[in-house]
């Protein structure tokens, strides 16, 4: 089950969502365009409002909030968001991986599916001060170089630390803090 608690008056969010049993399923271009086709729609559609991601092999990180500071409709566009994915990147796993990648979700079922793709539950922390979310923002761009992929943030393709550090447009569309 999803879990989140939203605190009221603050409106921006660090959530992390890791794949079953840290399975590297992000080094296909296939999995990530699934992640960021959905963070695009969720964009346009669901008036999620990303600040910030990585996408790493096994998890990602984002810093997100709703345009209209509806704590409710984020949580319900961000559980709509990882069902959506789960189920996309459980068929791209079967169709396209290994069968022990494709074996280990299945063994992962849960009572409501046959497959589990991310890991139960997920932890949104309120960044209710600049210092605390300048913290989350460079562990975000960090992660890639502290795991030795690139040398520096903006080298990682899939992160908004080239959108923060050089002001290059990605893949994903960025909305700086304040604006929606």
């Amino acid at each position: 089950m999803d879990s989140y608690k939203f605190i009221d008056g603050v409106y921006v969010y660090f959530v992390t969502f890791t794949i079953v049993d840290w399975l590297p399923v992000f080094i296909n271009p296939e999995a990530i365009k699934i992640i960021n086709d959905s963070l695009r729609f969720c964009h346009a559609n669901k008036y999620l409002r990303i600040h910030a991601y990585v996408i790493m092999p096994n998890h990602l990180h984002l810093v997100v909030s709703d345009a209209d500071l509806e704590n409710e409709r984020l949580g319900k566009t961000l559980t709509e968001f990882r069902k959506f994915t789960g189920n996309k990147l459980a068929d791209y796993i079967d169709a396209n991986l290994s069968e022990p990648l494709a074996q280990t979700i299945h063994a992962k079922q849960l009572n409501d599916r046959i497959r589990q793709v991310w890991q139960p539950g997920w932890h949104a922390e309120a960044l209710a001060s600049e210092q605390f979310l300048m913290q989350k923002l460079n562990y975000i761009h960090d992660n890639p170089v502290r795991k030795g992929f690139v040398k520096m943030p903006e080298h990682w393709r899939h992160s908004s630390a080239g959108y923060w550090i050089n002001g290059e447009i990605g893949e994903i569309p960025i909305v700086p803090f304040g604006e929606g």
